[in-house]
């Protein structure tokens, strides 16, 4: 992955978009520190969609999103009823 400052970025843009293409991710920086990166649409979208899962697939998943603690239930005494008449 190439990184790229700001100002470079902005000045040769179609030289990071196509450089983007054919390389792959490039991180561009601002100040030093990482603040962007460019990658190309195709992988994107395979992230987005591997992202956030359809809840057609989460209701048909065998698989538990999360580990559900389901209490025990409790040996509650019922107050007797009063009788009405």
């Amino acid at each position: 992955m190439n990184i790229w400052p700001v100002q470079d970025a902005k000045a040769r843009f179609s030289e990071l978009l196509a450089t983007c293409l054919r390389d792959g991710p490039q991180l561009v920086t601002r100040r030093g520190s990482e603040a962007a990166v460019l990658i190309p649409m195709s992988e994107w979208r395979r992230l987005q969609k591997s992202a956030t899962p359809m809840l057609k697939e989460l209701l048909l998943s065998d698989e538990a999103r999360a580990d559900l603690q389901i209490p025990a239930r409790g040996r509650l005494r019922r107050r007797p009823s009063a009788d009405i008449s």
